[in-house]
């Protein structure tokens, strides 16, 4: 396909010596505004691996799709800075089907951005992505997976992972993921679902447990990350310890308590508001024009609760339009709670 572009990077995947902790991509969430966020409340050195929303190869590669979807790998000067004060390290994940455009896209990861590694999406369970024969449905076509991830590894050498999960319709975790650690992939993520459980019921970890085993059997060098329900930093530990994993990825979880990487921090009404107020003010600053604003509302509730006159100040903020709106409602409800703390010491 042509020559592999050698970045001389150093491979995380082989150089980690305790567990691995990561944030995994999420669709318009893990964008560089939200990574810096999530960087900011945590505390340096409990969070490892940050990865970029999915891109598409096939719109990577289209001579006018390249520019509606390049914005993914977009990178902030300040997130930098935190990546480069903590050692985050920063993954470019892709999806598709076709090995040619996964080469051309890691070509491109490699030579023209500073991401430190490559992740293969064979786990997103959408049925407009699944319906192309992508993602979770590259399950059902184990010879298709292994040229793509021979394509990407051929293309460069940046660290490799594979995310993905136990199965399609029925698990088949023995078959696919045997297959996988027989792959160039330096580290594979496991969500322990099948893809037509999308997000619900539980992740099955004893089928994470039966993965490992398998790597300790097939690929011994091989990393293995395990995904799917872990709320805290204490429980990714109990992972790591009952089934062997090298490391835990965290998606919802970072919905339930965006101070996750922050040890058992329980942070105030104040710090949740400007929490908010920070994260309000990057996505202005860096997406104004470029995407809509309603997007940035899916994050309000991650800040808004726990605390009195939470839900009323959510339901204001779900009806504004841009920055302004936010800041005059999170100066007058600070403002408000101000008088009523003053009004009881009276």
């Amino acid at each position: 396909m042509g020559d592999r572009i050698i970045t001389n990077k150093a491979n995380y995947w082989k150089e980690s010596e305790g567990p691995t902790w990561a944030l995994a991509p999420m669709e318009d969430v893990t964008d560089t505004v939200f990574r810096e966020v999530v960087m900011r409340l945590s505390s340096p050195g409990n969070l490892h691996l940050l990865f970029s929303e999915f891109l598409s190869t096939d719109g990577f590669c289209h001579p006018v799709g390249k520019d509606k979807v390049v914005h993914r790998f977009h990178i902030n000067e300040s997130e930098m800075e935190l990546v480069k004060r903590d050692n985050v390290k920063l993954v470019a994940q892709i999806w598709g089907t076709d090995p040619e455009k996964f080469y051309k896209t890691a070509q491109y990861i490699a030579n023209e951005t500073i991401f430190d590694g490559i992740d293969i999406n064979m786990g997103c369970p959408m049925k407009n992505i699944i319906k192309k024969g992508a993602c979770s449905a590259l399950i059902n076509t184990p010879e298709l997976a292994r040229e793509i991830i021979t394509a990407v590894h051929e293309a460069s050498d940046l660290p490799l992972s594979v995310k993905t999960r136990v199965g399609f319709k029925s698990v088949v975790t023995e078959s696919w993921i045997s297959n996988l650690l027989q792959s160039e992939a330096d580290a594979l993520i496991v969500h322990g679902r099948i893809q037509k459980m999308m997000s619900e019921g539980e992740a099955d970890w004893n089928e994470i447990g039966k993965s490992v085993e398998l790597r300790n059997q097939i690929n011994p060098g091989m990393k293995l990350l395990g995904n799917g329900d872990v709320m805290s930093i204490e429980e990714s530990l109990d992972k790591v310890l009952e089934y062997g994993v090298d490391g835990v990825m965290v998606g919802r979880g970072i919905f339930h308590n965006p101070w996750f990487y922050n040890t058992a921090y329980s942070p105030s009404m104040e710090e949740r508001v400007e929490a908010l107020r920070m994260h309000s003010e990057l996505y202005a600053k860096t997406w104004n024009g470029i995407k809509p604003w309603a997007i940035l509302k899916r994050f309000f509730k991650i800040y808004t609760n726990s605390f009195p006159g939470a839900v009323q100040l959510r339901a204001q903020l779900m009806e504004t339009n841009g920055l302004e709106e936010v800041e005059i409602i999170l100066n007058d409800f600070l403002k408000e709670q101000e008088e009523r703390r003053l009004a009881k010491e009276a």
